[in-house]
C-alpha cells in the first residue's frame, strides 16, 4: 500500500488553509508540509498496524500484519491452521473491547525462543503472546488436574 497519495491529500488540505493568509503562509504551509511528511507516514503506519491487531484479534484462524517495504506498507494475512494440522483450537479473547499497549520485559533468550515459536506457528508474536495469555488466564486456578492412569503414587529407595 503506497501512503503517498495520503500523504499528498494532507499537504494539499495544508495548502488549501495556508492559502487566504498569502504567498508567505501558502510557503511556510508548504515547508511544513514537507518536513511532516516522515511524522504523518509513521502516524499512518501505527494506525494501519493498531487496525491489523485488531483484525487479528476478531480472527479465528488468521492473523494481519503490516510489514514493511521500502517506503510502502503491505498488509498480510496468513493462516495460521490449516486443514492437515492438528492444532488445539484457538481460544477467543476473554474480553472483547479497545486495544491497549503493554510494554513487556522478558529475558533475551526467552524472547528469542518466543518468536521462533510464532515464527514456526506462522503468527506474529503479537498473536502469539495474545494467545498464550488468553489461554493462561482461562485456565482454571488451582492444581493441574490429574489424569487417571498417567499418576504414579508411592515410595522408592535407590
Amino acid at each position: 500500500m503506497d501512503l503517498t497519495p495520503y500523504l499528498e491529500t494532507l499537504r494539499a488540505d495544508l495548502a488549501a488553509a495556508a492559502a487566504p493568509g498569502g504567498p508567505d503562509t501558502a510557503r511556510a504551509a508548504e515547508l511544513l508540509s514537507h518536513s511532516l511528511d516522515a511524522s504523518a507516514r509513521l502516524a499512518l503506519l501505527e494506525a494501519l498496524s493498531d487496525a491489523a491487531a485488531e483484525i487479528t484479534t476478531r480472527l479465528a484462524d488468521s492473523t494481519v500484519e503490516v510489514r514493511l517495504r521500502g517506503r510502502e506498507a503491505d498488509l498480510v494475512v496468513t493462516t495460521t491452521v490449516t486443514e492437515h494440522e492438528t492444532e488445539a483450537p484457538r481460544v477467543p479473547p476473554a474480553v472483547e473491547g479497545d486495544l491497549t499497549r503493554l510494554t513487556l520485559r522478558m529475558p533475551e533468550a526467552l524472547k528469542t525462543h518466543v518468536e521462533q515459536t510464532a515464527a514456526a506457528e506462522g503468527i506474529s508474536v503479537n498473536a502469539w503472546l495474545v494467545r498464550a495469555v488468553t489461554m493462561a488466564v482461562q485456565r482454571p486456578a488451582g492444581p493441574p488436574p490429574s489424569r487417571p492412569g498417567k499418576r504414579i503414587t508411592g515410595f522408592a529407595q535407590a
